[in-house]
């Protein structure tokens, strides 16, 4: 997938790396209970790492041992990123959830996942903005 617009952090390791320092909770969009997807592997590593993770996603009651949510609006803690394992069109309606919080600092689309759009849109409204990039990936990367 193209990346054409410049997305704050998107290439800057050392943007990313304060990501990854700074943040403590990551809501995880798309968060399956199928060890085998790659949510599944990606929220298990980043929970294993040291962060809490809140999954999102439409069934199931527990994944990786934690409470499950229906939606973003539905959580009550205080949430430093959004992680989306979703369709990249999912980005916009997201995105609205996302800028009704006042805690959210990070929005990033994983790996394959790009939306201009939605990412300009939350640049603009002064979140941190990573798109076509695995935090799986990067935390390995960086953090190690």
């Amino acid at each position: 997938m193209e990346c054409p617009m410049p997305t704050i952090n998107t290439n800057d390791a050392n943007e990313i790396k304060k990501i990854l320092q700074e943040v403590k909770t990551i809501a995880i969009i798309g968060l399956s209970p199928n060890e085998a997807k790659q949510s599944n592997m990606v929220g298990r590593y980043l929970q294993n790492a040291g962060y809490k993770i809140i999954p999102i996603y439409p069934k199931e009651e527990f994944i990786l041992g934690e409470k499950v949510y229906r939606s973003l609006d539905e959580i009550k803690e205080k949430v430093d990123m959004v992680d989306m394992f979703r369709k990249p069109a999912i980005a916009e309606s997201l995105l609205d959830s996302v800028l009704k919080r006042d805690d959210v600092k990070v929005f990033w689309l994983q790996l394959g996942i790009v939306n201009n759009e939605a990412c300009e849109r939350a640049k603009k409204a002064g979140l941190k903005v990573v798109q076509n990039r695995c935090s799986k990936i990067e935390h390995q990367r960086l953090m190690k």
